[in-house]
């Protein structure tokens, strides 16, 4: 056979795909070990207060999706952390993608474990040898590795509703309950799997709070189960699981991982990939400030304070709120038709129940602790009911905070489709 018998095949797949147009989808993506050394203090508990991490039971990664159209970029990266990074390390590390990868849209989205390290100190294990510098630099490099690797690429979403979550706050009839399970393919030209994200709503709480080891919680062998079948990252982005957890018939964490990551499989073995039909990306970003339910200027409640988290920590909130409660809303359109929004805070379900109704788009992913965290952010609803996840220490922002930028989120979303317009100054 001569050697142009032998590139016909190739050719002929390369004629199939044609020049890419210069409004064509691209897409990339990286994954890297965001592991703290032991001896890190660890996120999740305040009984811990400050105690040290004591060992790894297993590591934890961030996994960047990154996605182009014409000169927009977006973003999404998962990170095997309680929490995203602080305000000053999400500026560094947006400041770093757009500098370095031209990424526009970005959401930093945490999967909650709660055996993840502290971000809220950034001095430890000491100022010269900072876990949180690393880490900044750590999740920009592997979003410009994803941005490296962009190539031709088309995607499908598939959703179903699942019985694997359940409402542990509210103790009425009928309580809401998100359950929908909602899976993003892309793959490349040819059909290779280039990632998964998976958005999910549950507490990754399943490991003892006495455990002093870091772990990704269920996330980590959902996303293992995943790439180990298709040879590519697995992004599992948290949606609103302010109050849901796990229903997991004292399954273990490993064993409730991968029975979510086989509904994940099988739903992206019946996705069908395509260009998309209006290769458009858009994307909005805006901050808030609420007034803090917390009076820090108190002696006697950052007393309190102080009995339930370390000196260190107290300092952070009161920084952090000194100013009010500043939650930031990212929301996105791909294609016309898939939207994002991500919240930097513990949404209750409630909220992405009804803006997922009301969004009439055809797949909305809603992501709670996304670029940044201000805490649990209930529904009025839930607030009316009492319970852990509304009272003040924990859920600081004045009632009806969710709820506005649920509101602000809808508008995002129908101006970037071109429904609603501002009207005219004059």
């Amino acid at each position: 056979m001569n050697v142009f018998a032998r590139l016909l095949p190739l050719l002929a797949v390369l004629g199939a795909a044609g020049p890419a147009r210069a409004d064509a989808l691209l897409a990339g993506a990286a994954k890297i070990d965001v592991t703290p050394p032991p001896g890190y203090a660890m996120w999740g508990y305040a009984a811990r207060r400050d105690a040290p991490c004591v060992g790894v039971s297993d590591k934890l990664h961030a996994r960047a999706l990154v996605l182009a159209i014409g000169g927009e970029r977006l973003a999404l990266v998962s990170l095997d952390l309680g929490r995203p990074p602080t305000r000053a390390s999400f500026a560094t590390i947006r400041a770093r993608v757009k500098k370095d990868a031209a990424v526009d849209h970005l959401f930093l989205v945490a999967s909650h474990t709660h055996h993840g390290p502290v971000l809220e100190v950034d001095t430890w294990p000491t100022p010269r040898t900072s876990y949180v510098r690393a880490l900044e630099k750590k999740i920009g490099d592997v979003v410009v590795s994803a941005a490296k690797g962009l190539q031709p690429a088309r995607l499908g979403v598939a959703s179903k509703e699942t019985a694997l979550n359940r409402n542990r706050h509210s103790k009425r009839p009928g309580a809401p309950v998100d359950r929908e399970l909602l899976v993003l393919r892309v793959e490349d030209a040819r059909g290779k799997v280039i990632a998964h994200a998976v958005n999910f709503a549950a507490h990754p709480t399943m490991r003892p709070a006495g455990t002093r080891k870091f772990s990704a919680d269920y996330p980590g062998p959902l996303a293992e189960l995943v790439e180990k079948e298709t040879a590519a990252p697995c992004l599992f982005l948290q949606g609103a699981s302010g109050d849901l957890s796990p229903k997991a018939d004292r399954m273990s964490p490993e064993a409730f991982g991968q029975a979510v990551g086989r509904e994940v499989l099988a739903l992206a073995k019946g996705i069908r990939c395509a260009a998309p039909a209006k290769p458009t990306l858009r994307g909005r970003e805006e901050n808030f400030k609420f007034a803090c339910r917390i009076d820090l200027g108190n002696p006697a409640i950052v007393t309190a304070l102080g009995l339930a988290f370390f000196p260190e920590l107290v300092a952070f909130f009161e920084r952090e709120y000194r100013e009010g409660v500043r939650p930031r809303l990212t929301t996105a359109l791909l294609d016309g038709r898939i939207g994002f929004v991500g919240v930097s805070g513990e949404l209750f379900c409630g909220h992405a129940l009804a803006l997922k109704k009301r969004a009439r788009l055809e797949h909305l992913f809603v992501f709670g602790l996304c670029n940044d965290y201000q805490q649990y952010l209930p529904t009025i609803e839930a607030l009316s009911e009492g319970g852990y996840g509304t009272q003040t220490y924990v859920s600081p922002a004045g009632f009806g905070a969710g709820e506005r930028m649920m509101d602000r989120a809808l508008i995002h979303l129908f101006q970037m489709r071109g429904k609603l317009r501002e009207p005219k100054k004059f």
